[in-house]
């Protein structure tokens, strides 16, 4: 079945750096666009950027020069590179996909930015 773990996950000053790494098994991996969303406390769950098969990029108004996806078809796993990190993006990151018509979740890793 589809398993999404994530890890490197959390505490940071502000200003400094994380890289979340979410290791991917039961599917097809290089054929599929991964994700990341994030959820703060009180807060509606977020997208944060995205991969496709290609290795095309998007990324939210919020991430974009900050952080980094990427991916590593052969070790299967996608990697969240984050920079200049604010108290803002203290969330709870989760990694995701979309498969065989249904979304995937990881349960996943908590940053948290405070000083």
């Amino acid at each position: 079945q589809v398993q999404l773990v994530e890890s490197g996950g959390g505490l940071v000053q502000p200003g400094g750096s994380l890289r979340l790494s979410c290791a991917a098994s039961g599917f097809a991996f290089s054929n599929y666009h991964m994700n990341w969303y994030r959820q703060a406390p009180g807060k509606a769950r977020e997208f944060v950027a995205e991969i496709d098969a290609d290795g095309n990029t998007y990324y939210a108004d919020s991430a974009k020069g900050r952080f980094t996806i990427s991916r590593n078809n052969v070790n299967r796993t996608t990697s969240l590179q984050m920079i200049s990190l604010q108290a803002e993006d203290t969330a709870l990151y989760y990694c995701q996909t979309f498969h065989a018509s249904k979304f995937y979740w990881g349960r996943g890793t908590q940053v948290t930015v405070s000083s």
